[in-house]
């Protein structure tokens, strides 16, 4: 397994981020955040991957198709699947490598169907309320742990 390969996965809606609801996700684009996200991957040599879909099967062909190329850690934000989907987190506990869960908003102070998380089950850590900084933290926690 590589020590240096990240994937980064966005669920459904965060394609819109920027657009939807700004005053919860803020005014940042999923292109500002992955194009962050690579910025400070190469700084540190790392190989980072960033993927969005609105679709849960596509999510996870990605997850599994991590544990296959020597992928070392998974930060997801697996976004309105984060409540609903035991596929998802059954792909990720075969998953081996470390995985982290990222929220923009803080999912505690929101609805109360979004304060479960299944991923959070295989999830090593969870960051929830920092919006896009959440995931930089996950990124720098990753090149932390190698």
């Amino acid at each position: 397994m590589s020590q240096r390969k990240v994937l980064v996965l966005h669920g459904p809606n965060l394609n819109l981020l920027g657009t939807r609801q700004p005053e919860i996700y803020g005014h940042e684009t999923l292109v500002d955040i992955d194009s962050a996200l690579r910025a400070q991957a190469a700084a540190n040599g790392w190989e980072l991957t960033c993927r969005q879909s609105n679709h849960e099967g596509e999510l996870i062909d990605a997850i599994q198709a991590a544990r296959l190329d020597g992928t070392a850690a998974i930060i997801i934000n697996p976004a309105a699947y984060t409540h609903t989907s035991v596929a998802i987190l059954d792909a990720l506990n075969a998953f081996e490598g470390t995985v982290i869960e990222v929220h923009l908003s803080n999912v505690h102070r929101r609805e109360s169907f979004r304060h479960h998380s299944y991923v959070s089950l295989r999830a090593d850590a969870v960051i929830a309320g920092l919006g896009s900084q959440g995931y930089r933290a996950a990124l720098e926690a990753v090149m932390a742990s190698a």
